[in-house]
């Protein structure tokens, strides 16, 4: 049956995968427990029951703040069934932020997780009067909870209702408000239509090398578009959606469940490999040798045997000693990882290629619902350091100081209530605007070489794009993070987070005393040099001007919880320069 709705996946599921015993699973009290299909389709009828019963109207707003669990999937589709509007909002979202939300939408239900969330959202929205109710999944003393719903479904059955109501809803009608957290400023309310992410559906349903006998873990955030377009893509394909109990515990969850395919960014990727490195380090002798002889092959990687059948033969050898027990540590049946939200860096995407674990990059935005173009295992759908090939009837041109323009059916209908923000990104052609800058290589792959808003000037005139020099700088396993900085200076410098585990290996190798805190770790002499070797050698790799002259170690480790990192685990770098602002003054004393 043709989808023009989202919801209209259920009914598909329905028809297509009746006898599916996991077509959703989640991790309680230590046993995975799953959902059947049936189960699934009836959970999700019988919410659109109930908050028809509770007075939802179609266009009212709901929101959840809540982990990925298999009860954010039947109040989504279930409301959207009777003209719900989603408002999906991160749990680490600040108070201020929070509000401002649910009352800029006109929020009048809204469902958290626990009660920690219940607290917040409580506190946070006693002046707002448009909130009817908040309910809890999890049982929460005094809350109301999500099964209270469910059960007025059951005993308040209105299927010609539900059917009035789900057919008056058209395929560019309103299905979700994504506000965007950015960087800065205040959040924009993203208007998404079903048509807009059942576009994406189809385009990208050839691509996925997945089935209805195949298992994805999910440990993506399902507010964010990225991950939330996934799984109904999942649900299309008839695919069985774990959810991962945390993103501490998905090394045991991918062993556990043996997923073919999962969403990742490129920071958890980056973690991944220097977790695999370090222990590859710890070995000797023979196995060392062995492990890193592997590991430098596969860092040579190149698709379809281009470097010959001599390196293919001694792939295969690095496969079956070495490379077999990575795929091992992911739960070895990955036919495909998808990373996405920041750039990876193609060292990362050629030793997983290497290794036997695809990993289809590809590149979007919450505007554009979000896929604009992706890496793919067809022929040719590949190449390392680019973003892929457009996503079919998306359109990309590149404006003459390189920003890339997007059109197409996956185009967000504009910002909530905000029409000026929308002309803004969105020209009288219909291009919209996303603030990157791009190429294209060999005429089909784009290539993102960086934020057009991140990209600064220094006093000598000279344009430093900081991502790029970032990647490098990443490449080094005494870097955890960094930040390059010194717009209007007359020098690029850097503010660098050291990987402190392995900084306090090398400590141990070479006789230093480790002292007791971070902070006093990198007042060291010998560290503040070591460090600043690694920065030379990308430096070699840099034109003069924009080279790292100086840096300065910081103690702690940006996170999304500390407000240095967006969801998404991009920098925010107004908020890291205001942080360490003594730090950077450090660098420009002299």
């Amino acid at each position: 049956m043709s989808v023009t709705r989202l919801f209209d996946l259920v009914d598909r599921y329905k028809q297509l995968y009746p006898h599916k015993k996991d077509a959703l699973a989640a991790k309680i009290n230590g046993h995975w427990q799953t959902v059947s299909s049936k189960e699934f389709t009836s959970s999700v009828e019988n919410i659109s029951y109930g908050l028809l019963a509770l007075g939802m109207q179609k266009g009212d707003k709901f929101a959840t703040l809540s982990n990925n669990r298999p009860e954010w999937n039947f109040l989504d589709l279930g409301a959207m069934r009777i003209g719900g509007i989603h408002v999906p909002i991160y749990a680490t979202l600040a108070n201020e932020d929070l509000h401002f939300i649910l009352k800029d939408a006109e929020v009048k239900f809204i469902f958290v997780s626990n009660q920690e969330l219940f607290d917040k959202v409580f506190a946070v929205s006693k002046d707002l009067e448009s909130i009817k109710s908040i309910y809890t999944f999890d049982d929460v003393p005094g809350a109301k909870h999500w099964s209270e719903i469910k059960n007025l479904g059951v005993q308040n059955s209105n299927a010609a209702k539900v059917l009035e109501i789900s057919t008056s809803i058209g395929a560019n009608d309103l299905a979700t408000l994504l506000y965007t957290s950015g960087t800065t400023g205040i959040p924009k309310g993203v208007m998404l239509s079903h048509d807009n992410i059942i576009s994406q559906l189809m385009a990208a349903q050839n691509l996925a090398p997945v089935g209805v006998n195949s298992r994805a873990l999910s440990f993506l955030p399902l507010n964010h578009v990225y991950e939330r377009v996934l799984t109904y893509l999942y649900f299309y394909l008839g695919v069985s959606v774990y959810y991962a109990e945390s993103i501490d515990k998905v090394a045991d969850n991918l062993k556990e469940v043996q997923p073919e395919i999962f969403g990742c960014v490129p920071r958890l990727f980056e973690k991944v490999y220097d977790r695999i490195v370090n222990k590859g380090a710890e070995l000797t002798g023979i196995k060392k040798k062995l492990f890193f002889w592997a590991l430098n092959l596969g860092l040579n990687y190149e698709t379809n045997g281009a470097n010959g059948w001599v390196y293919e033969k001694k792939l295969a050898i690095a496969r079956k000693l070495i490379f077999s027990k990575w795929q091992e540590a992911l739960g070895g049946k990955v036919k495909a990882a998808v990373s996405g939200g920041a750039a990876l860096q193609p060292r990362l995407a050629r030793v997983f290629w290497a290794a036997g674990i695809p990993i289809l990059e590809g590149y979007g935005l919450t505007e554009t619902s979000p896929v604009v173009s992706v890496n793919t295992l067809e022929p040719g759908g590949l190449k390392f350091g680019t973003v892929g090939k457009l996503l079919d009837k998306v359109k990309v041109r590149i404006a003459e100081d390189g920003e890339i323009l997007c059109k197409g059916p996956n185009l967000m209908l504009g910002y909530y209530k905000r029409p000026d923000l929308t002309a803004e990104v969105i020209d009288s052609d219909g291009w919209f605007h996303t603030g990157d800058i791009g190429i294209f290589e060999d005429q089909v792959y784009l290539k993102i070489t960086d934020r057009k808003k991140e990209i600064f000037k220094t006093s000598g005139g000279k344009y430093i794009v900081p991502q790029h020099i970032e990647n490098k700088l990443k490449e080094s396993r005494f870097i955890e993070q960094v930040m390059v900085v010194g717009e209007g200076k007359n020098f690029a410098a850097a503010l660098v987070v050291p990987a402190f585990n392995f900084l306090n290996d090398w400590c141990t190798r070479k006789g230093i005393s480790i002292p007791d805190t971070n902070a006093e770790l990198i007042k060291l002499p010998q560290v503040k040099t070591r460090m600043m070797e690694e920065v030379e050698l990308v430096n070699k790799t840099l034109g003069n001007y924009e080279t790292i002259k100086k840096i300065e170690l910081l103690s702690r480790e940006w996170t999304v919880d500390g407000g240095e990192l967006s969801p998404k685990l991009s920098l925010k770098r107004r908020v890291i320069l205001s942080e360490n602002q003594t730090a950077f003054n450090q660098i420009y004393s002299e």
